[in-house]
């Protein structure tokens, strides 16, 4: 309401003060940490601009390293600090890890990376670098979408600051509907699943077969939800305030192959990858081995962004590992048998989300050792799990479950549906008792289902990165 009272020209400053106390909310000392970040990529914004072409590259370097040199030493020290003590010990040296305490700053990873993505932009002329240093430190900082993106491009946010907002009752509806569906999302199945998710994965030894692959696709769903419902929210909530941000998720598990996953899953880290990575790296454009090497860089180095652990990085060589193989077979492969189209799909569909679902054994699992025993355990056969009321002992009792298994169809049905109609468009065009109806049934939803005063109630998944 304060930003639609406050004059036009103020209202930037009011977000970018609201920002920075949303941020500072978690921890006040982090926020020079987001400022600092801000003030190495807005100057080296204006020097790459004012320099000569031999000298754009120095700032633009410079650049990079310090933002990087601040995410590695948060992020990555103490498993860098640990993966050594384990070398030097393999040669037969002595070097103590100092196990430092270190907090890793909320968002730390989107932020850098927004940030830097403006810092090669202005280099690469697709922007010119600009002069308002409040501006440009609300764009980093904008709360909505500050602590688990999606990441923009400053040609998109940027702009959008400099356009005066009218209040618009149908986009702050939009806005509010949108924000609702990310809470169902997270609060109604997120959590939900956490429970279940949680009693197997936290306990391996205790679980097998069949007990394995419910909680494996239970966390797929988890995942899916609790950050396409965070992205629903900070999408919803910028558009309560007049701005628009780019879409994260398409409905990913209704892909029929790993590249298409990865156009709906996460889009705007996959975006940021494919223009700062896998371009640089001669993307397309080289000779296919060497295409296929960038691929896996890509993929890798996206594990690594994700945690500084080596399941992340598996989970991201798997990734790359598909991708490729999905690439060099596709070509190989027709199948000229007579079936029909409903059939192929359906097989490609299942083949990818079970590959999917395979790599997200090594992203939930705690430890690499962990990961390998559910690998090794989950092809047990113990059918009794689910003729008798085995799968009522893993954390959710025979309501809970069934509640958690009509939501996951609602989920798939409203994706399926609005991968054929424009949600917003249709529930405009439906009369008033059926809009508002909608309208209390979502609230009420996550009113009576959502998840309250769980001990395994979970934080979204994606604050730890």
């Amino acid at each position: 309401m304060l930003y639609y009272i406050f004059p036009k020209k103020i209202r930037w400053f009011w977000l970018l003060i609201t920002s920075y106390y949303f941020y500072m909310s978690w921890n006040p000392t982090y926020a020079l940490l987001i400022l600092t970040s801000t003030l190495i990529t807005y100057l080296s914004g204006i020097l790459i601009e004012k320099a000569k072409t031999d000298h754009k590259k120095i700032y633009v370097g410079l650049s990079i390293i310090l933002n990087l040199g601040i995410l590695i030493w948060f992020k990555y020290a103490n498993f860098l600090a640990e993966n050594v003590e384990v070398l030097s010990e393999a040669i037969g040296w002595k070097w103590e890890n100092p196990a430092m305490n270190i907090l890793l700053p909320v968002g730390i990873s989107f932020y850098t990376f927004q940030a830097l993505s403006y810092t090669m932009d202005v280099y690469r002329g697709v922007i010119p670098a600009t002069r308002n240093f409040g501006k440009y430190a609300l764009f980093v900082s904008f709360f909505p979408q500050l602590v688990a993106g999606p990441i923009e491009k400053a040609a998109n946010l940027l702009p959008q600051f400099d356009i005066a907002k009218k209040f618009d009752y149908n986009r702050i509806k939009d806005g509010l509907i949108l924000m609702a569906l990310g809470f169902f999302k997270k609060m109604v199945i997120a959590d939900r699943l956490a429970i279940l998710v949680n009693t197997v994965y936290n306990n391996p030894t205790e679980h097998e077969g069949v007990e394995i692959i419910i909680a494996t696709v239970f966390f797929a769903f988890q995942i899916l939800c609790d950050f396409s419902g965070y992205t629903d929210i900070a999408i919803g909530a910028a558009k309560v305030l007049g701005f628009d941000l780019m879409k994260n998720f398409d409905s990913p598990y209704f892909s029929k192959s790993i590249p298409e996953f990865w156009r709906r899953w996460h889009i705007s880290l996959g975006a940021w990858f494919r223009d700062y990575v896998y371009f640089p790296l001669g993307g397309n454009r080289v000779v296919p081995w060497k295409r296929h090497r960038n691929i896996l860089i890509v993929f890798i180095t996206s594990g690594l962004w994700h945690g500084a652990s080596w399941n992340f990085l598996i989970w991201g060589f798997l990734h790359g590992l598909y991708y490729v193989l999905d690439m060099l077979l596709t070509p190989l492969i027709q199948i000229n048998f007579k079936v029909a189209p409903f059939w192929k799909k359906a097989f490609k569909l299942l083949s990818t989300f079970t590959l999917v679902c395979f790599a997200w054994v090594f992203f939930r699992a705690n430890t690499l050792q962990d990961a390998w025993y559910f690998i090794e355990h989950t092809f047990v056969f113990n059918p009794e799990v689910i003729i008798g009321n085995g799968i009522y002992d893993m954390g959710l009792d025979r309501r809970e479950f069934k509640v958690a298994m009509l939501s996951i169809s609602a989920l798939l049905l409203f994706d399926l549906l609005e991968g054929r109609f424009n949600f917003f468009d249709l529930l405009r065009k439906q009369h008033f008792t059926l809009r508002w109806g909608f309208y209390i049934i979502l609230v009420l939803s996550i009113l009576v289902f959502g998840v309250y005063g769980s001990s395994e109630k979970a934080p979204f998944i994606y604050f730890q990165f």
